[in-house]
């Protein structure tokens, strides 16, 4: 018979030994680290809620980040508005100063302050934080606007804001200095005068004429071009009488011209000289009355009319934007595909058209002028409900006569034309031309640069688009769409804020502008009318730097933005109490409390102590003891 040894090893007393050992171990692990387990598996039930937490957690740190970017963002853009307003400020108190003294290059001190700062605008407008430029909506890595010297003087090749101003003032005084008006005598007793050319948008325009002249006839303002005259008739007209006429200016601005008859001597200003000789001789008043008239249109025209053109000026040069144009897709089948030249514009669905689309009878009017869809066979003015978004596009090209053909590109309509002030689409069918993606009846687009159509200016009768020899002021995003929704994030799982600026917004383009206007006008330091001048453009510049009711302000903007961090505050608020809570589950899943773990320790330690003894024991036996 054989007797088997005691083998410490594989004994149940040695493998309890392991155990404990190995509880040791963790304990001690848990101890140090503070966490239930190293690896997943050893977490217990509970920790498929702690990942779903961690998980929650990690997304509030991303929406943190996210927060603190948005903010860094938003205190920059609202830092820079603030500058704005302090600049608008400046500019408005020094062009309400009644001080015209002009330095030798013809500008008042006010208006070299306007032009500093235009470049400081121009200056917070290329603000950027990062590589993201704050004032170019969704062109966040395309400078906001052109730099301020080529805004102003024009490069190699294109025009800048100097020469479309001094070519606009050129066409609108006209060669003799008159605003374009004519002046004759056509009888020895009458005056008469006459806009230079029908239509055209140069020169102070005939709005009214009225009088108390004793004896006098006045005809018009009437006929094409516009013109009135007066005729004395081979009276004189009482002392006191008077005629006055009314202008507009380019700007849609008017002024009146008041002549009195006086037989004072010497004549008071704005009064014309009743003959006084023997016999008396009215054809004299007449001449009289036609050389005050002569002289009182030349002071306005060089006065009120120069400022008007300079504003103008400034209106055809900085309020552009892009074309008229539109976003849809088509009725395919989900999902929607966007819109092509070759979609229809009517179709069953799925098909590649419109949907809804136009039918028979449906009109669209462009500019005054009607096309109407027919079923086939279209001629004219025509068009089939089958045919093309292409084809639709070229008829309205015909109608405006754009050198530029409209496009569809990336699922968006651009229509293009040189004329934009003037474009006008509306439809019988407003759902089809939505489906066109032109939500808002009827479509508009606003102006390219415009300049003096012809050479020389002073002769000139038409604007022409000027996008091709005319420096683009702003550079960023322009498409449809509000400014604040170029920039957009995410902030909370089921919130997101928007928080984009564009430096072509309404508010800050008519700042930018009448800064412009101002710091780059001038005029002759010793001219007749020099004062007269810059006076009248001074007083246009406060009445356009002040609020009107209606209009966007740059408060308006910043209070856009406020709102947004507004939001994100109360993100914030939010997530921190979730965070709390989350992590709350977190530790309650994966945690080991240091007191439970010491007591642990302590009771396997004192188990381990009794084992070892009894171990130690039964490592005494011999086979002599055992028997």
């Amino acid at each position: 018979m054989s007797i088997s040894s005691i083998n410490y090893s594989s004994s149940v007393l040695g493998s309890q030994i392991r155990n404990i050992n190995q509880q040791l171990t963790d304990l001690s692990t848990q101890l140090s680290t503070g966490k239930l387990s190293q690896n997943y598996s050893g977490m217990g039930t509970n920790e498929g809620f702690a990942i779903a937490s961690r998980a929650q957690l990690s997304n509030i740190a991303a929406y943190t980040d996210t927060i603190t970017n948005v903010n860094v963002s938003i205190n920059l853009a609202n830092t820079a508005l603030q500058s704005l307003t302090k600049i608008r400020s400046t500019v408005q108190t020094g062009s309400a100063n009644t001080a015209q003294d002009l330095n030798v290059n013809g500008q008042t001190i006010a208006q070299n302050t306007a032009a500093a700062q235009f470049g400081s605008m121009v200056g917070v407008f290329n603000t950027q934080t990062g590589n993201r430029y704050l004032f170019s909506g969704t062109a966040v890595n395309t400078q906001s606007v052109a730099d301020a010297g080529d805004i102003i003087n024009g490069t190699t090749t294109q025009a800048g804001f100097k020469t479309v101003m001094a070519e606009r003032q050129a066409a609108d005084l006209g060669a003799n200095g008159m605003g374009r008006l004519v002046q004759t005598q056509p009888t020895p007793s009458s005056v008469q005068v006459s806009e230079d050319v029908a239509g055209s948008p140069f020169g102070l325009k005939i709005k009214s004429v009225s009088s108390t002249l004793t004896g006098a006839t006045v005809t018009g303002p009437s006929g094409s071009p516009v013109s009135f005259s007066v005729d004395l008739n081979g009276n004189n007209p009482s002392n006191g009488d008077k005629l006055s006429i009314q202008f507009t200016l380019p700007d849609g601005t008017t002024e009146q011209i008041d002549l009195t008859a006086s037989s004072a001597t010497p004549t008071p200003l704005g009064s014309f000289a009743i003959d006084a000789s023997v016999p008396v001789n009215p054809n004299n008043t007449a001449a009289n009355l036609n050389t005050a008239l002569n002289t009182a249109i030349k002071k306005l025209a060089n006065t009120s009319l120069v400022a008007a053109s300079a504003v103008t000026a400034g209106d055809n040069f900085f309020n552009t934007a892009s074309s008229a144009i539109g976003s849809a897709k088509t009725n395919q089948a989900a999902p929607p595909a966007p819109i092509s030249g070759a979609t229809a514009l009517s179709g069953t669905s799925p098909s590649d058209s419109i949907s809804p689309g136009f039918v028979a009878g449906d009109t669209i009017t462009v500019n005054g002028t009607t096309l109407t869809f027919v079923s086939s066979g279209a001629t004219g003015n025509q068009l089939n409900v089958t045919d093309s978004i292409q084809t639709l596009l070229s008829k309205i090209d015909g109608i405006t006569g754009t050198s530029k053909p409209s496009t569809v590109h990336g699922g968006a309509i651009t229509i293009n034309t040189d004329d934009a002030a003037s474009l006008n689409i509306t439809s019988s069918n407003t759902s089809a031309l939505g489906s066109l993606g032109f939500s808002a009846t009827p479509v508009t687009a606003t102006q390219p640069p415009l300049r003096v159509g012809s050479s020389p200016a002073s002769s000139a009768t038409t604007l022409v688009n000027g996008s091709a020899n005319t420096v683009k002021w702003y550079l960023g995003n322009d498409g449809p769409g509000s400014p604040r929704s170029t920039a957009m994030a995410r902030v909370d799982d089921s919130v997101t804020v928007q928080y984009g600026a564009q430096a072509n917004e309404d508010a800050i383009r008519r700042q930018l502008q009448a800064i412009a206007v101002f710091g780059t006008f001038s005029t002759s330091p010793t001219g007749q009318y020099s004062g007269g001048q810059v006076s009248a453009l001074s007083l246009r510049v406060t009445q356009a730097l002040t609020q009107q009711p209606g209009q966007q302000r740059i408060e308006d903007i910043q209070t856009d933005i406020a709102m947004a961090q507004n939001t994100m505050k109360d993100a914030t608020t939010r997530q921190t109490q979730a965070k709390a809570q989350l992590q709350t589950i977190v530790d309650q899943a994966e945690s080991a409390s240091p007191d439970q773990v010491a007591s642990e320790i302590l009771a396997l330690q004192n188990a381990l102590q009794a084992s070892y003894q009894t171990t130690s024991k039964l490592a005494q036996l011999s086979l002599v003891k055992f028997l």
